[in-house]
């Protein structure tokens, strides 16, 4: 079979809320998560060895067994009973490593799809699904995609409707030398916030339903103004690691943007704009402080759609 090539887009949090724990241990989210176009691009080849290869541009990504594409391929094929099927897995990396834009999660979604396709298994979104939540918290997002709410761990989707997010677009920011691990980020949470946890499942539905109808779903289908962006994460990362308290403030001297956040546990920044050419004039604005203090960024705009096939002849 022809070569399989998967597009692999990166996510920010609109919202992210740390609403207590789970008897599992995880910790119990509500969060609006939002597709962007920054995408890894996989490369899929049937191998004739029964053997799972992963080769990356970027040489400071791990390509064996904890990537989280080798992980999906080794899942599926035990799933399927088909031992003798093999895949040689090609990434282009364009999403940074650890931080907090789902990344892995998202290659490992286009691993599961891409394998789908180039090993003929027809398993339907349903099945998928599953798959992904037992392979990570964010993957499920990653391959539904677009603007949704996310609860439970993160794998518990809800369409946000009739929303204008694609529309707008964000200037994204990570210092190449700042990393956040997320356990010690929810760690540090529970540390620092655990006296603010809700214990019940009646008082995580009811902060559930509050984000379903509160002011931030309500601003992002009217197009309107946005309320402050809420992401419990940043309050504890950011005493911790300047780069997240540096960039947040140069964000915030930047021209008309909508709003400034953390992504996730860090240490990427964003701030949203009306269209991408706010978000390339705040970039060009900034440029000076950009170089000064040694960040990389990009200007990437909204997405409605997750991992996705790329067509024969098409751009990835």
């Amino acid at each position: 079979m022809a070569d399989v090539t998967v597009r692999a887009p990166a996510k920010i949090n609109l919202h992210l809320e740390v609403l207590g724990l789970r008897p599992d241990g995880y910790h119990e989210l509500a969060m609006v998560m939002q597709s962007i176009d920054l995408a890894d691009t996989l490369v899929l080849r049937a191998s004739a060895d029964a053997t799972i290869r992963l080769r990356c541009d970027n040489g400071d990504l791990p390509t064996d067994a904890s990537n989280l594409a080798v992980k999906a391929a080794e899942l599926l094929r035990s799933r399927v009973g088909l031992p003798e099927l093999g895949v040689e897995i090609t990434l282009h990396k364009r999403i940074p490593i650890g931080a907090g834009l789902a990344g892995g999660s998202s290659d490992g979604a286009a691993a599961l799809v891409g394998l789908d396709a180039l090993w003929g298994l027809s398993l339907g979104s349903e099945r998928l699904h599953g798959l992904a939540a037992e392979l990570g918290s964010d993957m499920p997002f990653c391959l539904q995609g677009g603007t949704q709410l996310c609860f439970g761990r993160g794998e518990r989707l809800e369409p946000v409707p009739a929303q204008r997010v694609e529309e707008r677009a964000v200037l994204l920011l990570k210092h190449p030398q700042a990393s956040v691990s997320t356990p010690w980020a929810y760690g540090r949470c529970r540390e620092l916030r655990s006296d603010f946890y809700l214990e019940s499942e009646a008082d995580f539905e009811q902060r559930r339903q509050a984000l379903r109808q509160g002011p931030l779903l309500a601003a992002l289908a009217a197009g309107g103004p946005l309320p402050p962006l809420r992401n419990d994460l940043q309050s504890v990362v950011a005493p911790e690691v300047e780069s997240v308290r540096s960039g947040l403030a140069m964000l915030r001297r930047g021209p008309e943007a909508l709003a400034v956040a953390m992504s996730g546990s860090g240490p990427s920044l964003y701030a949203l704009y009306p269209d991408l050419r706010a978000a390339e004039a705040a970039q060009t604005a900034l440029a000076g402080e950009l170089d000064a203090l040694g960040f990389a960024s990009w200007c990437c705009r909204c997405g409605g759609s997750g991992v996705s096939l790329v067509a024969e002849g098409s751009p990835p």
